[in-house]
């Protein structure tokens, strides 16, 4: 079992990953998010994460007997699209949370291919699917597909795809005149504070995604990011989870003060950048605007 998982929880994502597994459109079903083999361990009240890989789309009526063989629902939420194809449920016996996501063979493939082979950034979040397919827990894997995915996904991480991760996250905190911190700027002179909030939390998904870059450690996600860096990043900002706790308890009740706190953060990661080698020359956005 991995960390967190009870035998309950281990015998329904099993019995989930049976159900699925004979279904031609299958590739491989596997336990994802904090239950993986780099998840933090599951807390209370933490979902049990399927990831079902499919090289077609499984029809809604085949999803709902899968449901109803694992043992039922008190309430299923299925065919989601919000975030991707999805299903969700609260299992009748156990009341535990089942979260099934569904990820296209062809577009994971071309994920793992973006970061590892074109060396493709993104504003946040760079290589979370590559952090899902090297973390995940085969449970069913019938032709072997997602163990040549997770070998393929077991290599070094590259220094092109650190570098620019970097060059493409670093500008948008504060150096170009759209960045993050001139925009809460401006949204704190307005007092919008739902501009704040959302302009805070692009320029923490781009913090993030350089953290874990410099520290050559794929990004785990969007929850429990200050554990995650804390427990496996060994070159962290000074004070970062002190900062990062001042910031954002105080993101709303000043924001005059919220902006100095801002500042600090990036300051401080800018002396990490300088000790991993990063230069104005390299990397000019280092210079404060």
């Amino acid at each position: 079992m991995g960390p967190g998982t009870t035998m309950s929880d281990e015998a329904l994502a099993r019995r989930v990953a049976a159900l699925f597994a004979p279904l031609p459109q299958v590739a491989a079903v596997a336990l994802g998010g904090s239950r993986s083999d780099v998840g933090l361990g599951a807390v209370a009240g933490s979902d049990i994460d399927i990831e079902v890989y499919v090289r077609d789309e499984i029809d809604l009526d085949v999803r709902r007997s899968i449901v109803d063989a694992a043992g039922g629902a008190r309430r299923a939420e299925l065919g989601m699209r919000f975030w991707g194809p999805s299903d969700e449920w609260i299992d009748a016996a156990t009341g535990a949370h089942v979260d099934v996501v569904y990820f296209d063979v062809a577009w994971m493939e071309d994920r793992i291919t973006a970061v590892l082979d074109r060396h493709e950034a993104s504003l946040g979040y760079t290589t979370c699917f590559w952090h899902t397919v090297r973390g995940c827990r085969a449970l069913e894997d019938p032709d072997g597909w997602l163990a040549g995915l997770k070998a393929r996904a077991d290599v070094p991480y590259p220094e092109a795809l650190r570098s620019s991760i970097v060059g493409l996250n670093h500008p948008v905190l504060r150096s170009v005149l759209p960045s993050y911190a001139n925009q809460l700027a401006k949204a704190a002179a307005r007092d919008d504070l739902v501009s704040v909030n959302h302009r805070l939390a692009g320029l923490l998904a781009s913090y993030f995604d350089m953290l874990f870059a410099l520290n050559r450690s794929t990004h785990p996600g969007e929850k429990r990011l200050v554990e995650a860096a804390t427990r496996t990043c060994t070159r962290l900002p000074e004070g970062m989870a002190v900062d990062m706790d001042d910031l954002l308890r105080s993101s709303g009740a000043d924001l005059p003060g919220l902006l100095a706190r801002v500042d600090r953060l990036i300051d401080r990661l800018d002396d990490l950048l300088r000790a991993e080698g990063f230069t104005e020359s390299s990397l000019p956005s280092l210079r404060r605007p």
